[in-house]
């Protein structure tokens, strides 16, 4: 019942821009690290980013200098703005809340539905 709300997804060429955005519940976002995951066909859901709450954040190699994680604690809200998108970007991007000090897999506690984003050639 716990309900995040993911938006931004979409279909843009490589090279492109997008910005994802997703809000949870301030009870549940205001003390626990948050964060996206993507989940591209045949492949295993993989962290993209994730940050604490005091902005301290990670990133995949993959995405690292491409792709930018913030958040906004007052709105309890975290976005992803993803520059110089790559079609190896093609996955379904999960917004997570994980716990106090971790976004691991293992530690998250609430999932986003998923947002596409499909990058063209």
């Amino acid at each position: 019942q716990v309900q995040l709300v993911e938006s931004g997804g979409g279909l843009v060429q490589a090279g492109g821009s997008l910005r994802l955005s997703c809000v949870a519940p301030k009870s549940i976002a205001s003390v626990n690290a948050m964060g996206w995951y993507r989940q591209a066909p045949g492949k295993q859901r993989e962290l993209v980013a994730g940050i604490l709450t005091g902005g301290v954040a990670n990133y995949a190699d993959s995405v690292k200098g491409r792709f930018t994680i913030s958040r906004d604690n007052a709105k309890s809200a975290v976005f992803l703005q993803m520059n110089s998108l790559k079609s190896e970007d093609t996955a379904v991007y999960y917004c997570a809340v994980g716990t106090l000090f971790s976004i691991d897999q293992s530690a998250v506690r609430y999932w986003g539905q998923g947002t596409q984003v499909s990058v063209s050639p």
